[in-house]
């Protein structure tokens, strides 16, 4: 060895031990941040974020690893992946993809790309992910079920080499408790995403019936709705331009609100609170022009069409609760001195008005 050599050496030497004192000298923090930044140049992706808890999938006894990510993702570490399809170890050539689609080193035998099925370009990438400031790994959870039908169908081609086999065969096992739909829901109940994506779900469903801003005041409810109130509970009408009893609010919720839509009244209540006393706008203004007012109208029109044929508020409020029971998870119930209040005016009395009912600031709203 020559003195020049010699002297390379040191100086790579000393490099290296001045990298690591460098490295030494960081924040764990800004080392994290570091090796991410490097990691996304090396990928060529950016690292992703888990927001739910790590879970773990068993199918057929086998185990595998998964996440929900920011993007709503469902991602299977690489590990577990691997060793799922029956490959033992690390994974030779990790980070050796096609060039072109950056498919696992697993699908790119030659005699296997006559089995691909359209799915495998889009969910066959490596996703990058950071997991308790942890950088990983994984697939898509879809690609699972691309895989196996890859195998399987390459077994039943006869283009399968010997040390093929095995994987076709783990495969087999796989798909005998997987199916494409299934795998998303399993990686939800397991990472505990179920129960936000149920929420998602219902808050889509409430933001389709319920506007962002208030729309301008239009009447909503037919006179004819309150008419059959007041007759099926013996009270004179006298027009809407008379103070209802303030029980007819809570009638309103649980015939009307209550029985559109999953939390549809609890959703309504949040957005339109009761301040010093009333509301400052009517249920009716929230909700959406191509969905919650034609839903509201049908409503209507099936409820009063029970009304018509109802003589009594006992045979109405059967035909109700068998036609259209109640949607939502909180029921209201009327207070029991307040109820009896109520029914035990008799027609020829006079109306009993708010301040002769309900004292509860909350239920002081104007009919809808």
């Amino acid at each position: 060895m020559d003195d020049a050599e010699d002297e390379n050496k040191e100086k790579d030497s000393a490099k290296a031990q001045g990298g690591f004192a460098r490295a030494q000298a960081l924040s764990p923090e800004r080392r994290r941040q570091i090796a991410k930044n490097a990691a996304a140049k090396r990928w060529g992706t950016p690292i992703r974020t888990v927001i739910s808890r790590e879970g773990v999938v068993n199918i057929n006894g086998t185990e595998l690893v998964c996440y929900v990510l920011d993007d709503e993702t469902r991602v299977l570490s690489r590990a577990s992946f691997v060793r799922a399809i029956g490959r033992t170890g690390k994974v030779k050539g990790g980070r050796r993809y096609d060039a072109e689609l950056q498919t696992p080193v697993f699908l790119t035998a030659a005699n296997l790309k006559a089995f691909w099925n359209n799915d495998v370009e889009g969910n066959s990438s490596p996703i990058i992910f950071s997991f308790n400031g942890v950088e990983m790994i994984g697939y898509r959870a879809e690609l699972l079920a691309d895989v196996c039908d890859i195998f399987q169908d390459a077994e039943r081609g006869g283009a399968l080499r010997n040390n093929q086999l095995h994987i076709a065969e783990a495969c087999r096992i796989l798909s005998r408790g997987l199916t494409r739909v299934g795998i998303i829901g399993l990686v939800d109940e397991a990472t505990g995403y179920q129960e936000v994506r149920n929420k998602k779900a219902l808050q889509e469903v409430l933001d389709r019936y319920l506007r962002k801003e208030l729309a301008a005041w239009a009447k909503r409810f037919p006179d004819e709705f309150y008419e059959h109130i007041y007759r099926m509970r013996g009270w004179e009408w006298r027009g809407r331009s008379v103070n209802p009893p303030q029980v007819v609010a809570h009638y309103t919720k649980d015939i009307v609100y209550h029985r559109l839509a999953p939390d549809l009244l609890e959703e309504l209540e949040r957005r339109n609170p009761v301040e010093s006393g009333r509301r400052r706008a009517r249920h009716t203004q929230w909700l959406t022009d191509d969905v919650g007012v034609p839903a509201l109208s049908q409503h209507l029109h099936a409820v009063i069409t029970l009304m018509r044929v109802s003589d009594t508020w006992d045979v109405f409020k059967a035909l109700l609760e068998r036609a259209h029971p109640k949607r939502s998870d909180t029921l209201i119930a009327l207070r029991e001195k307040d109820q009896k209040a109520v029914e035990a005016t008799s027609p020829s009395e006079p109306l009993p008005l708010f301040a002769q009912l309900l004292d509860d600031p909350q239920d002081s709203e104007p009919p809808p």
